[in-house]
């Protein structure tokens, strides 16, 4: 069966929004893609004093100057489309109050006809943190596992009845509930995420790292899982943070994804081969306008098909 292939929505600042997330969105579903997808970065620190992902001396990317809110282009496509999934990979649980993060996921997906998918994460960032965190980033762990247990309560038959270190709710009606159990998907990377992931969520959000990488990554997951006795599959969505190089060289110094369309499809292909569910392909930091973007989408479409992904 061939892998289902989602889009990354348009969210950076070359974009008009109001116009082009709309826009988009149809044209991919048009295309055929399956999934539509958003990500969340809340700010930029000037100067920025860690390096991207926590690592030392990376820098961060300019366009993560001005990300539009993930909700609110998640509502947008919703608005303009029928059947793609509406997802998110991922949003920073800790930088959300539970109960009305829960809510807005309920009402999106009640709204859209049962097509969200909850994808979470701990995040990285120091300053995002300081600025908006609802827990210190020291407790970012107990900060999602609070997220996860508030959603499927909220989610779940009322009354609504919930304890928590942020969120208590004595006995409450909550509505609306989504059309059908919303699945949670998590950004896994330790240990400890990983148990979680295997306890508590649906489905795995892994990076596009190469695919020697993520295949051992899986095995790995598909392993402890079984260590715990889960029986449930596991739902699985890679990231790929495509960049579009016309003229990028052919040699093994490549990173995984940036290149040409061909080599782009080359790599989705090595992929595909791990037995993964999803990819969804983020092509938006490589495009000038909402034009170049789904040109480029739809380049990468037929040919990623063409290719059996």
């Amino acid at each position: 069966m061939a892998t289902r292939l989602g889009l990354g929505l348009p969210q950076m600042r070359q974009y008009d929004l109001g116009k082009d997330v709309p826009d988009v969105a149809r044209a991919a579903e048009g295309m055929g893609y399956e999934s539509l997808w958003v990500f969340e970065r809340a700010l930029f620190p000037e100067p920025a004093v860690q390096g991207l992902y926590g690592i030392e001396g990376l820098p961060w990317p300019d366009e993560y100057r001005n990300v539009a809110d993930p909700l609110v282009t998640l509502t947008l496509a919703a608005a303009a489309t029928e059947r793609a999934e509406l997802g998110s990979s991922v949003l920073v649980a800790p930088l959300h109050v539970p109960f009305q993060l829960a809510k807005a996921l309920a009402s999106l997906d009640a709204a859209s006809g049962g097509r969200v998918v909850a994808g979470f994460g701990t995040g990285w960032s120091h300053d995002e943190y300081a600025a908006a965190s609802v827990r210190p980033f020291a407790e970012r762990g107990q900060a999602l596992d609070e997220l996860i247990e508030v959603c499927r309560a909220v989610w779940g038959p009322d009354p609504v009845v919930y304890d928590g270190h942020l969120t208590k709710i004595a006995s409450a009606v909550v509505g609306p509930k989504p059309a059908r159990p919303i699945p949670v998907l998590l950004a896994a990377g330790s240990g400890k995420a990983r148990r979680r992931l295997v306890d508590h969520a649906d489905g795995w959000l892994p990076n596009g790292l190469g695919a020697e990488v993520v295949a051992g990554q899986w095995r790995r997951l598909r392993e402890l899982a079984e260590e715990r006795g889960r029986t449930e599959p596991i739902r699985t969505v890679l990231r790929v943070n495509a960049r579009y190089r016309p003229s990028a060289r052919e040699d093994a110094d490549r990173r995984p994804f940036h290149g040409s369309v061909d080599q782009i499809v080359e790599d989705l292909v090595a992929h595909a081969e791990i037995g993964l569910d999803e990819i969804l392909i983020d092509l938006q930091g490589s495009a000038r306008d909402a034009e170049e973007l789904k040109d480029l989408a739809a380049q990468v479409y037929e040919k990623a098909r063409a290719a059996g992904v």
